[in-house]
């Protein structure tokens, strides 16, 4: 049985997630992964790479496939706490991920924050799209992520404990 993109985005997640990082911890479903470290559970701050309605994103008709982190605490002042961290080390995580990562608010939720980018007009049920190569550049993108943000978020957590 062939597995479903977002199971090979996980293989991949777990395979080439830096082992410094400790044990990675990944969720799939038809339409998306999480990715934590942590508990059994994916917390309010979590890696993700989804589908998502392209109207969310700039407007138009189709879909996106939007890669990144995530702050989805039910208090906004606790999600913009999260994100004016990141963009206080902005430089060492921009050098990372280039400008394609944007800082901002939540696709769809205003109470939630992110640093993400969103691919757009990415139909990843098309029998055109190889489904090995997008899985491939999805799982990279996302260890990019993990990489350049996790330290940095770590430190936060050390900081003010119980912000996780």
């Amino acid at each position: 049985m062939e597995l479903s993109l977002f199971d090979q985005v996980a293989d991949l997640v777990r395979a080439m997630t830096p082992e410094d990082l400790g044990e990675v911890k990944t969720k799939t479903h038809r339409r998306g992964i999480k990715v934590w470290f942590g508990g059994e559970k994916a917390g309010r701050e979590h890696y993700e790479a989804q589908v998502l309605a392209q109207r969310h994103v700039d407007g138009t008709d189709g879909q996106a496939v939007e890669i990144g982190f995530h702050s989805e605490h039910r208090d906004q002042n606790v999600n913009q706490a999260v994100l004016n961290h990141l963009n206080k080390h902005a430089k060492a995580w921009r050098k990372a991920l280039g400008p394609e990562a944007e800082p901002g608010v939540f696709y769809g939720a205003d109470n939630w924050r992110r640093v993400s980018e969103a691919w757009l007009d990415v139909d990843i049920n098309d029998p055109d799209v190889d489904s090995s190569e997008l899985a491939f550049e999805i799982g990279t993108r996302v260890v990019d992520y993990v990489s350049a943000l996790e330290p940095i978020l770590r430190k936060r957590s050390q900081a003010t404990p119980g912000t996780l």
